[in-house]
């Protein structure tokens, strides 16, 4: 019942939080277009570079495997600094390796690129879910990962169009430098106005970093958080990378229809994932996720087995998709902020996030040696494989999602009976 009053209790947001919701989010939003931007420029890339689907997915995941292993090293002084430092330090090293990417004259360049902005760009977010964590109630988080996950949709209804079109224009390295001149701008404002944030150093024991990071390890609790996260990541690094390749090569879309379709896609999620938050807080993250685990996996099956179709149609299926992917990400992100502790949440979001893109990066090898394409221009085969696997990764991610929500419910418990304890004292007093 307490847990209950938890979960409907959805207070309202200071003018600081406020702003701290929209910083955040324009810092992810930058990350996000980053690693999407190269989805729709996929086909694009394979063809300028001459590169294979397992080049391509090599240059996929060597973001995805940096990003992990940098996740893993940042994790244990995580919580020994000002998390504001630690932000700023790595979205200077993300703008800088994006710089590289703009700049590669072919594949191997472009690779090592990649690994240098992985290095940076993977530990933004876990700072970021870390802060997250620390300014905002649990009953306001479902509300804060809504707005702040809206720069995945943002990323398709703006940077997505406009970097296609750039590189229409102007080739394929136009969109790393767009990334460049607006992520430096965030950058600079995001230093000047967010405050210190250095309530978790209070709670510091004085370990090393590696005891740190090993008591993080072995907590039960939170290594049931990594797993489940891991396996969330794992669809959409499997079925991303290949899909404007799969659309322009299978379903007969061109490219000057692919920012058409991004935007229409992102202004549906952009209406969608407000609404996923404010439900998650007022009715139950769990329920919530599991309805459109089920919902995306239905659509995950459809989706890859397009044949040639109208533009409409696709736009349509696109749409519903992603409103199915949202609907698992808001509430599943939720919950796992909550599982640790304010001590540990810096070194927790990082190995979280390191996991998370290191299975992303096997997810997307994975994807790159099952996809085939014959010619430049062929058909790519097998993308339908990749469909059947992602919905039995999905239908395990429930249950693994489930037990997320356990340890979380059992931990508000907790929590609720510890503070109703420390009032009786005070009271007695």
């Amino acid at each position: 019942m307490q847990t209950k009053n938890v979960q409907t209790i959805t207070p309202t947001f200071t003018p600081y939080q406020k702003f701290m919701i929209a910083i955040l989010a324009l810092l992810q939003f930058t990350v996000v277009l980053d690693f999407m931007v190269l989805s729709p420029l996929g086909d694009v890339l394979m063809k300028s570079l001459d590169i294979s689907p397992k080049q391509f997915g090599a240059v996929v995941s060597a973001y995805a495997f940096s990003a992990g292993i940098s996740g893993i090293l940042a994790a244990g002084f995580a919580d020994k600094f000002d998390r504001k430092k630690i932000l700023m330090f790595f979205y200077v090293g993300f703008i800088a390796g994006t710089v590289f990417c703009a700049m590669a004259p072919n594949y191997h360049a472009l690779l090592i690129a990649r690994i240098i902005t992985g290095i940076f760009g993977g530990v933004i977010s876990a700072i970021s879910m870390a802060i997250v964590a620390d300014v905002f109630a649990m009953n306001q988080r479902g509300r804060v990962m809504g707005f702040i996950q809206m720069s995945f949709a943002a990323s398709q209804v703006l940077g997505i169009p406009i970097g296609l079109y750039l590189s229409n224009m102007w080739g394929w390295h136009a969109p790393f430098f767009m990334i460049v001149g607006f992520g430096s701008l965030v950058g600079i404002f995001a230093l000047i106005k967010i405050k210190p944030v250095t309530e978790h150093l209070k709670l510091q024991s004085g370990n090393s970093f590696f005891v740190h990071l090993w008591h993080t390890v072995r907590n039960r609790k939170y290594r049931i958080g990594f797993l489940a996260t891991a396996l969330l990541s794992t669809g959409g690094f499997m079925m991303m990378p290949f899909g404007s390749a799969f659309l322009v090569n299978n379903v007969g879309i061109t490219n000057e229809q692919l920012p058409l379709i991004f935007m229409i896609t992102g202004l549906g999620s952009i209406i969608i994932m407000p609404l996923v938050g404010k439900f998650s807080d007022k009715i139950d993250k769990y329920k919530i996720f599991a309805i459109g685990s089920l919902w995306a996996m239905v659509m995950v099956v459809v989706y890859t087995h397009l044949p040639i179709v109208p533009l409409w149609l696709v736009i349509v299926v696109n749409v519903i998709l992603f409103m199915g992917i949202m609907s698992r990400i808001i509430p599943a992100t939720a919950l796992v902020s909550a599982i640790p502790e304010m001590k540990d949440r810096g070194a927790f979001m990082s190995i979280n996030s390191s996991l998370q893109q290191m299975a992303g990066g096997i997810a997307s090898a994975f994807a790159g040696m099952i996809v085939v394409q014959q010619t430049k221009h062929s058909p790519l085969e097998h993308y339908d494989t990749l469909g059947f696997i992602v919905v039995i990764l999905m239908a395990v991610c429930i249950y693994m999602i489930y037990r997320v929500s356990k340890v979380v419910k059992n931990k508000l418990t907790t929590d609720n009976n510890t503070i109703k304890m420390e009032e009786k004292i005070l009271i007695v007093e």
